[in-house]
């Protein structure tokens, strides 16, 4: 987890610079981005909130996307992480909004994709998304490397 926290300070220092806020909704790392963004002190002036949003019915409740907005997008894909970080930037009225879904192991999951799949976004100023792949059915292993994959993530973005 430090090695985590040593991403999010980053981008605290970053956001409090800016006086920009985030908030997160994440999937297969069950919370471990909301919690190392959490760690950092000073992170109520940035940090608006999170969902795990794990299941339909959490991707329904916690981030407020309907069926319908979903129809054509697969969980566990790029636009799938695109819709998240844009609706949870929405939900709440932050600059930043960052996703992460995939599949941790120790097996895939039923779209297909192999343990150690994950999708990561950022919707702000700028916009990204990537798809990683660890190969890799460490279930724990894989939260953790989803987790700072998206911190980066957030942070190149919130470096350009």
């Amino acid at each position: 987890m430090k090695d985590l926290v040593a991403i999010a300070e980053k981008v605290a220092v970053k956001l409090v610079a800016r006086k920009q806020t985030i908030a997160v909704a994440e999937s297969s790392t069950g919370g471990l981005i909301s919690a190392s963004l959490l760690a950092v002190p000073g992170a109520s002036a940035y940090f608006l909130g999170s969902a795990v949003v794990y299941t339909r019915d959490a991707r329904r409740l916690l981030a407020d996307i309907p069926d319908e907005a979903k129809q054509g997008i697969r969980s566990a894909s790029e636009p799938y992480a695109k819709l998240l970080a844009n609706q949870i930037r929405h939900r709440f009225s932050t600059d930043w909004g960052l996703s992460e879904t995939g599949a941790t192991g120790p097996t895939g999951n039923r779209y297909g994709d192999a343990a150690g799949h994950s999708c990561m976004a950022v919707a702000g100023e700028v916009a990204s998304a990537m798809t990683l792949e660890t190969g890799s059915a460490d279930r724990l292993g894989n939260m953790h490397v989803f987790a700072a994959t998206a911190l980066n993530l957030l942070l190149q973005n919130l470096s350009r």
